[in-house]
């Protein structure tokens, strides 16, 4: 069987491209996300084409950086697939297909690639962000979290780690909006 996986960083991003690609290589079940992929144990999608890939089966994805963010991760992935007896195969990047010898040397040459693009891009958002703020510009990510409403919530006697679950964020963010609503008032 073949087993595909899509993924974009951010619901505002289509998984269309990925999925016709995919849909045209005979792929019969597709699994996919819309979230970063800066590693793999955050992504219940693929963790789910992993846990539903079988012997004999080859996993599908577009790119590699759809797939996996750093080497070790794509190697980590890709040899606990090699495990089950699945074969990998990425569609653009020269059809690598890990079933073959010359596609186990272009995995890994592809992979070093891929992370020397992120840390490339990592850094030249950096730089960005220091040159915006040298010119008093940069106004950090836009706020997530209504403050009023986490303020409200706390008011009103629950506790910050139920309030993280119920605004779906981390226990961190609502103790730091706290004292920032406290150090403002």
């Amino acid at each position: 069987m073949l087993v595909g996986y899509a993924r974009v960083s951010t619901t505002h991003q289509s998984l269309d491209v990925q999925r016709e690609q995919l849909d045209a290589h005979g792929v019969e079940k597709i699994f996919q996300e819309q979230l970063s992929g800066k590693s793999s144990s955050n992504r219940p999608q693929l963790k789910a084409a992993l846990d539903f890939c079988r012997e004999g089966d080859t996993f599908l994805v577009t790119r590699l950086d759809r797939f996996a963010r750093s080497a070790q991760d794509l190697h980590n992935i890709v040899a606990a697939l090699t495990a089950k007896g699945v074969g990998f195969r990425c569609l653009q990047q020269g059809g690598l297909d890990t079933t073959t010898s010359h596609g186990k040397l272009m995995l890994g040459i592809l992979a070093a690639v891929a992370e020397f693009e992120l840390d490339i891009r990592q850094e030249r958002q950096r730089e960005g962000i220091e040159k915006a703020k040298a010119r008093g510009v940069y106004r950090g990510g836009k706020q997530r979290f209504d403050p009023v409403s986490i303020q409200k919530l706390h008011d009103e006697g629950m506790k910050p780690r139920a309030i993280a679950k119920e605004m779906r964020c981390s226990p961190a963010t609502v103790y730091r909006l706290l004292g920032e609503i406290a150090e403002n008032q």
